[in-house]
């Protein structure tokens, strides 16, 4: 479906008590103010257990998944802006294969793009339409958990390259109050806030307040990087058996409706001596035009979640989420004006059942539960005709409904050092597409699908803190809107199987994942540019390879986060020209360091250095895979510093000042995707001031 101009892109107890005694070397944090099940714990960088694999609380240890998580403690040394930013450091994930885009958090996990159909938020999938994504701010999070392999079994529609799945921050038990001011590249002034605590004197009533203000621009002076950001949040907890939690959230957001570059066209050769014409690379000339470039995005969500423990076998739980967004995207293309508009709805909800009981000597975890999402959307579109700086006559109309329902349960399975985990699940999916000319009849298109999907695991827990596993699952998901052929396009389908070891070492605070794994997935989206357009299709591929990843926080004061993966993706059914060939923009190699040290003693006492380094491999530019637009290797380095100034003076208890930068080198290579090439995002430098108290 054309949604919008050249250039635009369009894009998921007891055990963990035991497994906390091991972690001795820091204070845990639970994020969640309150309840039983929060959906992750951690030590500094070292998560160690989590919902987020299973939607049971379970030790990361004995989820035979791999699982990576980007706590809160790295959250607030790294500063990330946006989600790509977030995840720059996280095995799997390849971020910037769009250059900079500030438009949307386009990446890839395993090979497979993930933008629309794997974020999800608190455990929801976060329902999206072709030009209408949620964005995220992350000052609203308390971490994100990134789940590799299909979670379907449990969590429905998503990828076979997994989930990630953002926290919100809750209301918490101890009060809190934070407030920061930033300042930085490309004018950046910014105020933000966060405020908890319990709201009544009997401490049954918790709240949370979260806010943000933003006035900045970017790289490219045509951008704006604007933005409002409220989240508000309550939590009912009358017993330790029974919890409320509501959680709203509302923003309002300014970036560029065009943020790429002018990309020359001209003859080459192929690989096989063809002589065919298209872009041979980018410009540093600005593709669009600041006079008429402002992509406005409203967005809101509001929903509860609910936990209810019926003693100690079961335990009833229900999530429930209504999210909507509004976005007007101007962009020029070619010296015409282009306009589009989209409105889209979604909803979801979960209800689960959790049991806890032994038959013999096999202790079970029993979750059953059903789950309901709907998504609407209504599009406009135009282009050229009148003058820059008007809106072109929207002319052209889509609009797609589609529900989801689906039925699951799981076995968690331990007898002695052993975990067998069983999941299976069944979804139905039916969808109206509906497109045609403005105020002429449109045409329709229905579709009906059921499928089932499943998940068997099996781990061996060992007493020193080292655990291997196998497992195989399945996935199913649902797209939205049109491919290139300008057919509806249709479910995606896949598999994994995945082989993989973890090790916690015992009495300290270290982490260590490997894993191998091989998945496949069938009409798979990708995104070609046509005529300087990004439009969907579909493919079959495959993609293997191997991660590993080390996290530690030490009481000497020094922190570590450690990554390599190695990804080969390949198309096995796209057109004659391009089957066997790599996927477009996925390096075979990508590597990362991050160090942090926090002075801990002395004169220097609260003063903390963090540095990291970020490597990402040659990548073939497009999946004809010509030459021409080969990506180069490139390593980008990042930087921090804090320093809590009550050191210097007791009076200034809860102040500290930071410094973040990223690609701090200022290194702008060239990266090419789908036949189209970018430029990385340069150095940004960000300095905050925070009070906490």
């Amino acid at each position: 479906m054309l949604a919008s101009a050249a250039l635009v892109f369009l894009p998921s107890s007891a055990w963990a008590q035991a497994e906390a005694s091991r972690s001795v070397q820091l204070d845990e944090i639970v994020v969640e103010g309150t309840g039983r099940a929060a959906p992750v714990t951690a030590n500094g960088y070292v998560a160690t257990a989590t919902t987020s694999g299973t939607k049971t609380n379970t030790p990361i240890l004995e989820i035979p998944q791999s699982i990576s998580t980007v706590t809160q403690t790295q959250l607030e040394q790294r500063k990330p802006q946006n989600l790509l930013d977030a995840l720059g450091y996280t095995p799997g994930a390849r971020v910037g294969t769009y250059g900079f885009d500030p438009r949307y958090d386009a990446f890839t996990i395993r090979g497979v793009d993930v933008t629309q159909n794997a974020v999800f938020r608190d455990g929801l999938r976060q329902i999206n339409s072709p030009n209408g994504l949620f964005r995220l701010e992350p000052y609203g999070l308390e971490a994100i958990n990134v789940l590799r392999g299909p979670a379907s079994a449990v969590y429905g529609a998503s990828t076979s390259a997994g989930i990630v799945d953002l926290i919100s921050k809750r209301p918490t038990e101890t009060p809190f109050r934070e407030i920061e001011v930033q300042g930085g590249s490309f004018g950046r002034k910014q105020f933000s806030f966060d405020i908890s605590g319990p709201a009544n004197p009997e401490k049954t009533l918790f709240y949370r307040l979260t806010g943000l203000a933003r006035d900045a621009n970017n790289q490219i002076s045509a951008i704006k990087d604007d933005r409002i950001f409220i989240a508000p949040a309550i939590t009912w907890k009358p017993s330790e058996d029974t919890k409320l939690t509501i959680l709203a959230e509302y923003m309002d957001s300014t970036t560029g409706g065009t943020a790429a570059y002018v990309n020359e066209y001209g003859p080459y050769m192929d690989r096989s001596g063809n002589l065919l014409y298209k872009s041979i690379g980018a410009t540093k000339v600005f593709g669009g035009d600041k006079r008429y470039n402002d992509f406005r995005q409203q967005q809101g969500r509001i929903g509860y979640e609910f936990e209810h423990a019926f003693g100690e076998i079961f335990t009833l739980r229900q999530r429930v989420r209504y999210s909507a967004l509004a976005t007007n995207q101007q962009y020029v293309y070619l010296a015409d004006p282009g306009l589009t508009r989209e409105r889209t709805q979604g909803f979801s909800a979960d209800t689960s059942l959790e049991a806890k009981l032994s038959t013999g000597p096999v202790s079970h975890r029993i979750l059953t539960g059903v789950d309901f999402s709907w998504l609407h959307y209504r599009g406009k579109e135009g282009f050229g005709g009148v003058p820059l700086g008007y809106n072109a006559a929207l002319g052209y109309r889509t609009a797609q409904s589609q529900t989801l329902f689906g039925v699951y349960a799981q076995d968690q399975m331990s007898w002695q050092n052993w975990r067998l985990t069983l999941g299976g699940r069944h979804d139905w999916f039916s969808s109206r597409f509906e497109a045609g000319a403005a105020g002429a009849t449109p045409t329709e298109t229905k579709q009906k699908d059921a499928q089932s999907t499943g998940r068997v695991a099996l781990s061996y827990v060992t007493s020193f803190g080292l655990a291997p596993y196998v497992s195989y699952a399945t996935s199913f998901v649902p797209n939205s809107g049109t491919v290139l052929s300008g057919s509806v396009a249709v479910p995606t389908t896949g598999e994994q199987v995945e082989a993989g070891v973890k090790y916690d070492l015992p009495g300290q605070n270290v982490s260590l994942r490997a894993a191998v794994f091989e998945l496949r997935q069938n009409n798979a989206v990708i995104y070609e540019v046509v005529n300087g357009f990004n439009r969907q299709v579909q493919l079959d591929m495959r993609s293997r390879g191997f991660e590993i990843e080390g996290v530690a926080s030490l009481t000497n004061g020094l922190s570590i986060q450690a990554s390599y993966a190695y990804n080969d993706a390949r198309i096995l059914k796209l057109t004659a020209e391009t089957e066997g060939n790599r996927l477009t923009s996925i390096p075979y190699h990508t590597a990362s360091l991050w160090l942090d040290y926090e002075v801990q003693g002395g004169p220097m006492r609260g003063l903390g250095l963090g540095g990291g380094v970020r490597y990402v491999g040659a990548s073939l530019g497009d999946n004809l895979n010509r030459p021409i637009l080969d990506n180069k290797p490139r390593t980008l380095l990042d930087a921090s510093l804090r320093y809590d100034l009550e050191n210097l003076d007791p009076r200034l208890k809860g102040m500290r000042v930071q410094v973040n930068a990223t690609n701090l080198l200022d290194k702008r290579e060239q990266t090419c995707t789908a036949g189209f090439c970018y430029f990385d995002e340069g150095r940004k430098v960000i300095a905050s001031l925070r009070y906490r108290w």
